[in-house]
């Protein structure tokens, strides 16, 4: 019999290969400097195991540390880049990596977690009520439609009046607060219409929404033929007429006496940080978008996030993006308020712009407009990074670019919903699936094509065009194949009970919740204050807020926030005089610690142990060029 059909699932083994899969559908987007630190990496599990923690059957925490590593791989080149060659150490901490896919229930403000905070302890940016009323936050859902087996995901965005409006439901319905009878009048209403109709309204109204499609039938679209031929993220330079300012001459880390035009100056006594002093203005909500600031303050970046004064957003997940960031306040309508932003943009080398496509460039935060910019300003080129739902932004044959979307869009459209409602032994019903990880993800691409833009910035000169999408993350965790049956089956008995009762009208909210207590019960080192950083945070009133560790170890290279969280709007807008936090590691001051990387001895597997090729149905090829990925189970990543 062959051992290798009950050989248990390893994360790190399929990290490694997703790792692969990943650098081969990344090349030609990203500088080879990073390409070649990938033999440096090494995938490192937890004393707990080397187990898939998540009730779904996605490779989500594959996918992850894949991009994780890639993001600590272009952090050694940058890290090169500004302070000199070093052939880096690189560590993936496979747990911290999971936790990051469900941040935003990990963090925590005066010791309270998303849903069990006191009314008052953060500022309500629900402007709309599409959060704090059940009826109103059930208009973003998955219903059945008129047709038998056909379900639409509709989505109310941050409001919900004009999606409920549309399906002939009143925008506010104060008699109606228990969750199944709001489930059963929307569903109800939202079963009058066929697919074709809703997509009509959609259109009509402006609003987010899609039928929930299986895998094959969306690479059977027009959109899904074009968007899956396209890598993870993409960077291009940004064409524009020549002025007479001499572009800024190219050159390689390689040349003799390499000198940085670029990079902000980094006194010598300051921690070595890969983007220390680079300004990045974001412009974005929830949390896709300000996963991407949030990842570059952890390297360092000044991240400024601008929000307009009465754009709704999220409460709680600003406890949790925002953290290593400003955030102010800026109305662009305003002239006085435009100016600032201008004067702000003048100085900053990189913009995210987390809205549909096209939206900002009004304000002069196009591509074009911020390459015209650049030269103005002595062709100090910009580093410009979309991110958005469907993707193919400029792509011909991308017939939804343009559409409006959230996570939820994406995994119903993209066929991740199928998956895991199948997955669940729903009788032909897709669900959401658990944890904001689509998000998490998006971001973490994103993060590594802003490195990709600012390094081909730095060695080719110009400016740079960068973007991803949430269903180009979902596409490429599609392509690395679900789950083998053996581990499908594992989980479904780790997290019998109610988690398996649930149906495809659960919320979001609903699905998470009741995953995040199985994780919990099934995996409390998930939950330990050592995988946590604490800081006492201004904005929040002085309230202790903690969050995820960063999952990735560059040697030489510190990556880690240096403040915590605050509400959207809280500083002024401004690059001066930005403080650092005591930051805490339980009940350790790292504030003072300047040893950025601390040389554990990483044992690699006996070589007949070493590395195997993991395929759909759980046997296993041995693949010895990636061996050295993968540290045994009894190591432990150093804690930064």
């Amino acid at each position: 019999m062959d051992s290798s059909a009950t050989r248990p699932y390893s994360v790190a083994t399929g990290a490694s290969e997703a790792f692969d899969e990943l650098l081969k559908q990344c090349k030609g987007q990203i500088p080879k400097e990073f390409g070649s630190y990938s033999g440096n990496v090494t995938f490192v599990p937890s004393n707990h195991g080397d187990q898939v923690y998540f009730p779904s059957p996605c490779r989500e925490q594959d996918a992850i540390a894949s991009i994780k590593a890639l993001e600590a791989c272009a952090a050694a080149a940058i890290g090169d880049l500004r302070h000199g060659k070093n052939s880096r150490s690189i560590k993936v901490d496979l747990d911290k990596a999971a936790c990051f896919l469900m941040s935003a229930y990990l963090a925590t403000i005066d010791g309270k977690r998303k849903g069990q905070t006191p009314k008052g302890l953060i500022p309500d940016t629900d402007y709309n009520q599409a959060q704090s009323i059940q009826y109103r936050r059930l208009s973003a859902n998955l219903y059945e439609t008129k047709e038998d087996g056909r379900y639409y995901h509709i989505h109310g965005s941050l409001d919900a009046t004009t999606q409920l409006r549309m399906i002939g439901l009143p925008p506010f319905n104060p008699r109606l607060t228990d969750y199944q009878k709001c489930i059963d009048t929307i569903e109800a209403a939202v079963k009058r219409f066929t697919v074709a109709e809703l997509e009509d309204m959609n259109s009509k109204h402006g609003q987010a929404g899609v039928e929930a499609l299986k895998w094959e039938n969306f690479l059977e679209t027009t959109h899904g033929k074009v968007i899956s031929a396209l890598p993870p993220f993409t960077v291009e330079a940004i064409k524009v007429q020549q002025t007479t300012v001499p572009e800024t001459p190219p050159h390689t880390p390689t040349e003799t006496n390499f000198q940085s035009h670029l990079w902000p100056k980094v006194p010598a006594n300051v921690s070595q940080y890969a983007l220390c002093g680079i300004k990045v203005i974001e412009m974005c909500r929830v949390i896709a978008g300000p996963t991407i600031g949030r990842s570059l303050a952890a390297h360092g970046a000044q991240v400024l996030k601008v929000t307009g004064p009465k754009l709704p957003d999220v409460p709680f997940f600003q406890v949790d993006v925002n953290t290593g960031k400003h955030t102010t306040h800026l109305d662009l309508r305003n002239q006085n308020d435009l100016k600032t932003f201008r004067n702000l943009l003048a100085e900053a080398d990189v913009l995210i712009d987390g809205y549909r496509p096209g939206a900002l460039a009004k304000f002069g935060c196009d591509p074009q407009s911020l390459a015209k910019l650049a030269q103005q300003r002595g062709n100090h080129g910009f580093v410009y990074v979309a991110e958005d739902c469907f993707g193919g932004t400029g792509v011909p044959g991308a017939e939804w670019a343009g559409r409006r979307g959230w996570q939820q869009i994406a995994d119903c459209v993209t066929g991740i919903a199928w998956a895991q409602g199948q997955f669940m032994g729903l009788e032909n019903e897709p669900s959401v699936p658990p944890m904001p990880m689509s998000d998490y993800g998006t971001g973490a691409l994103g993060c590594v094509a802003a490195m990709a833009g600012l390094y081909q910035r730095e060695t080719k000169g110009g400016s740079w065009m960068c973007r991803t999408s949430l269903c180009q993350y979902d596409i490429f965790l599609l392509k690395l194949g679900l789950l083998p049956l053996q581990e499908q089956e594992r989980l479904k008995t780790v997290f019998a009970g109610p988690f398996f009762k649930l149906r495809h009208y659960d919320s979001v909210d609903k699905v998470s919740g009741e995953a995040l207590k199985a994780i919990q019960r099934a995996y409390p080192h998930l939950f330990r204050p050592d995988l946590m950083l604490k800081a006492k945070s201004k904005g929040f009133k002085g309230k202790d807020i903690r969050w995820p560790k960063e999952a990735i170890e560059v040697e030489g290279l510190l990556i880690q926030h240096v403040r915590a969280s605050r509400p959207n709007g809280f500083d002024r807008p401004g690059w001066e005089g930005w403080e650092t936090d005591l930051i805490m590691d339980g009940e350790v001051d790292l504030a003072e610690d300047n040893a950025v990387f601390t040389n554990t001895s990483v044992t690699p597997a006996p070589r007949e142990e070493q590395h195997q090729q993991q395929d759909g149905s759980g046997s296993m090829n041995s693949v010895p060029q990636r061996r050295n990925r993968i540290a045994t189970m009894n190591t432990v990543l150093a804690t930064a």
